[in-house]
Order: structure tokens, then C-alpha cells, then sequence
């Protein structure tokens, strides 16, 4: 079991959640004060998104990410910034005549094109979504392809970005440990094991002791679970040696029928890792545990 637990709050994703809560945020301003109601609560890392604020969809901008940043770093709040590096993915394959017909939805760029936000502000993590998926029922495909990693886990690297290596799949996880050992990801990369995804990784515990058994020794990682199993997953995570995470991006309830906020969330996982022994990483001590930027 981990004894010592660092809390992520991922506060807002992708998808198309903010018409189904009134409390994901949108706009720069309530992303970076979910953040840090988020760190209030007990969160050492505010995992972020960007919307466009007059859609409500998800954004590349580079303008949202920075202004996010600015205010977080304007704040008097420690929180370590964590952006997420996984948009410019999503193809959308045409009709069934007519494949090839990519509809509108897409966005498809290649990996280094979904860095500029990195490299313009530098934070001390960015995510790495480490192979591609189908992405529910319909025909999204999340394209990120051996070339494109290798490209974008070079540049991080060169960064001296932390890379949160997003896996979806075993075979993703097969991936991230071919680029370690083609020296392309540092040994203090975080794992992050995504279950409930369709059509990843089911939520089965099963499955989730099988990709901790592939993980290298003394590996940082964490697990989560969509919806009503993402509070499970905080205990099972801790009892299998990870951190956890939490936070609107990954489920919008509190209990059946109750809306949630980010802080709430962080609040009711702090609760589940302390009743069982652990502690609570602050985000300083999860930078020297992480060997972050600056700390090694």
C-alpha cells in the first residue's frame, strides 16, 4: 500500500460535460479557480484542459492555456501545473460509403504541433497520451501513432517537462516502456492508468494489477476509473502502491443524482486515503517526489 499519496485533480476534460453540470469550469478564470479550490481540498496537482468559452468545447488556444497559467501563477497557491498535451488527436472517420470523408469534428495534428502550448509555458507536467484508441460508440478514432510519441516524448524531454504518460490500453503501456528504454522518457515519468474509457481498458481490478505488474520498480503512477467507480479507484490505487485522481474531467457526481465540484471531490478522496493510513502528500513534497524541475 502507499503510504505516502499524491492527489491530482483533473478539473476539466474533453468532452462535452459542461451542458451536463453546472459546475465544470469553461472559461480560463474557472478552470484556474477550480485549480485551486482543487489545491485547497487537498490536490497537489490541478491536471488541466482549456474550453473555448463561447462553445464550451474543448481548445488548443494557446491564449486560454496562458491565461490559465497566469493566474494560477499570480495566485497564492503552490499547485503543480499539469497540461495536458493529448488535443489535436481526433479524427472522425467518415460514413460507412465514404471513410476517407473525415467529418468536421476532426482535429488531427501531429505531435509536435500538439506541444506549442508546452513549449511556450513551460509547465512542470504535461501529459503524453501513449498510443490510439476508439473512443466510444461512434467513429472517433484518437490517433497518436509510434512516430508521432517519439517526436513529442523527445521534445518534452528536451523541456525538462515531467511527462504523464496517458495509457488507455496494455498495448499503450507496452509503448511507454519501449520508448524508456530507447531513452526517449526519464525514469521519473508518471504512469497514469486510465480505466473505463470505451473502448480502453475496462474498470476491472484484474486488469489493473496486470498493467502494475509492468510497470518498472519504484514507478510513480496512478489509476482511475470513470463515473461512479472513480472513488473506488482512489482506494484501490492506494492499495496497490499508486497515487489517485480525481475531478470533474472523469466523473460529475458526488452520489446518485448530486452534482459534484472539484473540491468535493478532492475532499471525499482525501477522506478515503487518510481512513485507510496514508498521507497526503502537499504539492512540495510531490515535486521532490516526483523529482520535478528544480528539485533534482
Amino acid at each position: 500500500m502507499n503510504q505516502d499519496v499524491i492527489i491530482t485533480c483533473a478539473v476539466t476534460g474533453a468532452a462535452d460535460t459542461a451542458d451536463r453540470s453546472p459546475h465544470v469550469p469553461v472559461t480560463p478564470k474557472e478552470i484556474a479557480d477550480a485549480a485551486i479550490e482543487a489545491w485547497n481540498a487537498g490536490a497537489a496537482i490541478a491536471h488541466m484542459h482549456v474550453r473555448d468559452p463561447e462553445t464550451k468545447q474543448c481548445s488548443r488556444r494557446l491564449d486560454l492555456y496562458a491565461e490559465v497559467c497566469e493566474r494560477l501563477r499570480a495566485a497564492d497557491c503552490d499547485v503543480i501545473i499539469n497540461l495536458t498535451a493529448g488535443m489535436g488527436g481526433d479524427l472522425y472517420i467518415g460514413p460507412e460509403e465514404n471513410p476517407t470523408a473525415f467529418c468536421p469534428e476532426t482535429d488531427l495534428v501531429g505531435g509536435l504541433e500538439r506541444l506549442v502550448h508546452i513549449e511556450e509555458l513551460k509547465p512542470e507536467i504535461c501529459t503524453l497520451d501513449c498510443g490510439s484508441v476508439n473512443f466510444g460508440d461512434s467513429n472517433l478514432v484518437y490517433i497518436s501513432t509510434p512516430d508521432m510519441l517519439r517526436k513529442a516524448a523527445a521534445r518534452i524531454q528536451q523541456l525538462d517537462v515531467t511527462v504523464e504518460l496517458e495509457i488507455f490500453d496494455t498495448g499503450n503501456l507496452w509503448f511507454a516502456l519501449q520508448m524508456m528504454k530507447e531513452g526517449l522518457i526519464n525514469d521519473n515519468a508518471m504512469f497514469q492508468l486510465c480505466q473505463g474509457i470505451p473502448w480502453g481498458t475496462p474498470p476491472e481490478l484484474s486488469l489493473l494489477k496486470g498493467m502494475v505488474d509492468m510497470l518498472p520498480a519504484n514507478s510513480n503512477w496512478t489509476a482511475f476509473a470513470l463515473g461512479r467507480k472513480q472513488l473506488p479507484w482512489a482506494a484501490q490505487s492506494t492499495l496497490l502502491g499508486g497515487h489517485v485522481r480525481v475531478g470533474l474531467e472523469d466523473n460529475l457526481y458526488l452520489g446518485k443524482g448530486e452534482f459534484a465540484t472539484n473540491g468535493q471531490l478532492v475532499e471525499r478522496a482525501v477522506n478515503i486515503v487518510e481512513n485507510m493510513g496514508s498521507r497526503i502528500l502537499s504539492p512540495n513534497e510531490a515535486r521532490q517526489k516526483l523529482r520535478l524541475r528544480g528539485t533534482q
